[in-house]
């Protein structure tokens, strides 16, 4: 497990994690939509990406696969930051981490209406 943490202009967190889900609902198609990441160093990687159904501006990549309605493929990116944009007019994303059930981002922290970055702690980085 690695630290990662939640940054916004009302607080830092420090969660330690080694895979973890990010869900959210599409604000407008109300089509659910999931990334698995893991950490690999000091980056996130985007595993696999499941969307339940698809809309504009939500297609599938080429590769993706459906099965019992469920859109899956596995981009395998990596990112050093994820910007989480978090609004007060839709639903707050989800984290989801094993068998545990998936609470709302705000359960984690708190939001501020804008962005909350997403990113491996640096060694030397105590929150």
């Amino acid at each position: 497990m690695m630290a990662l943490c939640l940054v916004n202009t009302l607080a830092a967190v420090t969660l330690a994690a080694g895979d973890f889900t990010l869900a959210w609902m599409h604000s407008i198609e109300r089509v659910r939509w999931e990334e698995v990441w893991r950490v690999d160093g000091g980056e996130l990687v985007l595993d696999t990406v499941r969307v339940r159904g698809h809309a504009a501006g939500m297609e599938p990549a080429a590769a993706a696969v459906l099965r019992d309605g469920v859109w899956e493929w596995h981009p395998h990116t990596r990112h050093a930051l994820l910007r989480l944009t978090r609004s007060p007019y839709t639903a707050d994303y989800e984290w989801c981490e094993g068998e545990a059930p998936c609470v709302p981002m705000s359960a984690l922290i708190a939001s501020d209406g804008g962005v909350t970055e997403l990113r491996v702690c640096p060694a030397a980085d105590p929150r």
